[in-house]
């Protein structure tokens, strides 16, 4: 098996080495094995960063992707999984919906064309947003 120093880790996943360790810390990740005084994991934990990562920008908290990542493979644990996924996809949906309304406001200034702020109609519109 192929093992990852913490900064061949951190390179390969796109995170830092401070997010590593913390991650450990929190059993986010499992502990690290030693070799020559170093922390190494298995390369599989790419794919668990990976996981981690994606989680964060769903919109998971750091408890709630411990609970997704615990080793329990039960009806219970994937009944909550099922739980945690279906109260967040509301949450997802509304920020889709507000990004989208931000990416038309920016469409919709660069088609006004006046990049006056202090004027633009756009802005005095009364669906506008402070």
């Amino acid at each position: 098996m192929r093992y990852l120093s913490i900064g061949e880790l951190a390179d390969r996943a796109r995170v830092r080495a401070s997010a590593l360790r913390y991650w450990e810390e929190r059993g986010l990740l499992p502990g690290a094995h030693r070799e020559g005084g170093r922390r190494v994991w298995p390369a599989s934990a790419v794919r668990r960063v990976a996981l981690i990562k994606m989680a964060q920008r769903a919109g998971f908290t750091l408890a709630e992707i411990t609970q997704l990542l615990a080793d329990d493979n039960s009806p219970s644990a994937t009944r909550q999984w099922r739980d945690m996924a279906e109260r967040k996809l509301p949450e997802l949906d509304e920020h889709i919906a507000q990004t989208q309304a931000l990416r038309q406001a920016v469409a919709d200034c660069l088609e006004c064309g006046c990049m006056n702020f202090d004027q633009c109609a756009l802005l005095d519109a009364p669906d506008a947003t402070p």
